[in-house]
């Protein structure tokens, strides 16, 4: 049966004044009588009325079915409140849960009852169920990228419940809707995934918080075994998907290969001294009955290497020589370093500047930065597009992924020229000659992604987004107006599109603007006219006017045209457009 507001209200009014809390605390219980046919007084016991501290809002332990329910309750119809509780868990919760320490004085009434009903029951759980109740669609909720990758970071804490069982138990994530009772369309079992490891000549060290650092060789195909168990998981910490096989990397790569394997003409043992190495990240890495043995590895480093060895392996297994020469595989070692005991976005910076030596460009290192997840999220909400965070993502999708993901279009706004519409909106567009300085340093980059990027309408991006491709096309349509009075309009492209983007957001029927082009990557006939006589009778007023003004009057007289390229410059035609059609400089933002 669906939870009432009256119901809610009921339970507040009579149980307020002896356990506290907000109403919303009332939604979990009302959840758990309904859930489980629990007494009132039983329920209350269950629930937290202090707030989520740990990321646990209640729980209930069912012994005839052999299951600990851990839940997470909001009483709203959207997941994004999910998110930092969902952190809360993942970064302290599941092992203060069970860890087994003492509790202090000031612990919530909730954790005591729930340490208490662990260790009485600790013998018949068989099952660990986490469980997100809240009033929306559980079926948007898995989509969620955010959501996802936080989820995958709780999967990863597993070995700690395994660890307080002392064997290995079932661990069960489902979103659920607290109004109709429905549960999503995916229930994630999960497994602990612990792979013995041979790691030879470590050595380790301790980072600034006690992350831990050992480096050893290891075999690439322990590596590549891994990543055929656990599949793209074993990538979730990538900057980037698969490159072509005919990128120089992978071509490097392949030739190794061949000359150890097909060809004999290198011996296993020179691999190591040619590659760069690979990274891991790991929940831990500790002996067992003398061996090392890792559990839940992540390759920060090294994708690109176990690609190409399984491209190799496909292409290869037919050959004579392959049969004959494969064993020497197993002698072929990369030196390898594991990151353990680090939270994680210490792990993201391990991987940022671990994908350094290769030639990848600074966006790529954001990929997965948690605003360019919410952004992913915000897109495919809003406009039912994707968002190309990760370099090559999109292509390796299929029609039936993208189904999956509730993705509408065959084509994907991508993060680089997503960058480039937030900086020409808010007018930086000399920024435009730095990109990489502007990704490469942490304030910059936070200005032009900032959450506040979040709460703009996807509709008015899209508008100002799809400009630079018909850029082009406006900047020639200015040129035929007359092509010795406006050559040099070939010059300020950004500063075209910069102006365009105001004369978007300053259009007096913006929403139906919005309504017609902005929820697709389409280039429509009547879109692009709108543009071009922006273009024509707006924009190039603005620019030969003030080009006519001093101290630029001079400049062009004497054939330098650089200021066009300058946040100066366009600050002085948002002047003129300010006083000549009332244009308030407008940021999507």
């Amino acid at each position: 049966m669906p939870i009432s507001d009256r119901e809610i209200d009921n339970a507040f009014a009579a149980l307020s004044k002896t356990h506290g809390g907000t109403r919303k605390n009332y939604f979990g219980l009302v959840y758990l009588e309904q859930e489980f046919d629990l007494p009132r007084n039983v329920a209350a016991n269950q629930v937290s009325f202090k707030g989520n501290e740990y990321g646990v809002d209640g729980f209930h332990v069912d012994t005839g079915k052999r299951n600990l329910y851990l839940y997470q309750f909001r009483q709203s119809a959207s997941y994004n409140l999910f998110k930092t509780s969902l952190q809360k868990l993942v970064e302290g919760g599941i092992e203060r849960v069970f860890s087994g320490g003492r509790l202090d004085s000031t612990a919530d009434p909730m954790l005591r009852q729930l340490r208490s009903r662990l260790m009485e029951n600790q013998a018949v759980i068989d099952r660990v169920c986490i469980h997100f109740v809240f009033a929306g669609d559980p079926a948007e909720a898995e989509r969620s990228q955010a959501l996802d990758k936080l989820r995958e970071d709780l999967e990863n804490k597993k070995y700690l419940i395994d660890q307080f069982f002392g064997r290995e138990v079932t661990l069960i994530i489902e979103f659920r809707s607290g109004k109709t009772k429905k549960a999503g369309a995916f229930t994630h079992v999960t497994k602990t995934h612990s792979y013995p490891l041979e790691l030879t000549d470590t050595i380790s060290m301790l980072g600034p918080d006690n992350e831990v650092l050992t480096v050893g060789f290891v075999r690439i195909m322990e590596l590549y075994a891994m990543f055929k168990e656990m599949g793209s998981r074993f990538f979730d910490r990538n900057i980037r998907g698969a490159l072509p096989e005919d990128e120089v990397v992978n071509r490097s790569l392949t030739r190794a290969f061949r000359k150890i394997v097909l060809e004999g003409k290198d011996l296993p043992s020179v691999f190591p001294f040619n590659h760069n190495g690979v990274a891991l990240s790991a929940e831990v890495l500790e002996k067992d009955d003398g061996h090392l043995r890792i559990v839940e590895p992540r390759i920060l480093n090294g994708v690109q290497t176990l690609i190409t060895l399984e491209r190799f392996l496909n292409a290869s297994s037919d050959h004579d020589a392959f049969r004959q020469g494969s064993r020497k595989l197993d002698g072929v070692k990369v030196l390898c370093k594991v990151v353990t005991k680090a939270q994680p976005e210490f792990v993201t910076t391990v991987t940022v500047n671990n994908n350094r030596q290769n030639p990848v460009e600074p966006w790529n290192l954001r990929a997965n930065d948690r605003i360019q997840l919410e952004l992913q999220d915000k897109f495919r909400n809003q406009l039912g597009i994707y968002y190309e965070r990760q370099e090559h993502a999109f292509s390796g999708l299929s029609e039936d992924d993208l189904g999956g993901l509730g993705i509408k279009e065959l084509r994907a706004i991508q993060l680089l020229p997503l960058a480039k519409t937030f900086l020409v909106a808010d007018g930086d567009i000399d920024k435009l000659q730095r990109l990489r300085q502007v990704f490469d340093d942490d304030y910059q980059y936070a200005q032009v992604f900032s959450p506040g990027r979040l709460r703009i309408d996807s509709r008015h991006i899209m508008l100002c987004y799809k400009i630079q491709f018909r850029l082009r096309k406006l900047v020639n349509d200015i040129v035929e107006k007359g092509v010795n009075r406006y050559f040099y309009i070939s010059r300020a492209r950004n500063l075209v599109w910069a102006l365009l983007c105001q004369g978007v957001l300053n259009d007096g029927d913006l929403e139906v603007r919005a309504q017609r082009f902005g929820s697709s990557l389409s280039l429509e006939t009547n879109y692009t006219e709108w543009l071009s006589y922006l273009a024509t009778n707006r924009c190039r007023f603005l620019i030969r006017d003030v080009l006519e003004q001093k101290p630029y009057q001079e400049k062009a007289a004497e054939g330098n045209y650089s200021f066009l390229r300058t946040n100066a410059f366009y600050e002085k035609c948002m002047d003129l457009a300010r006083k000549n059609w009332k244009w308030e400089k407008t940021r999507l933002k």
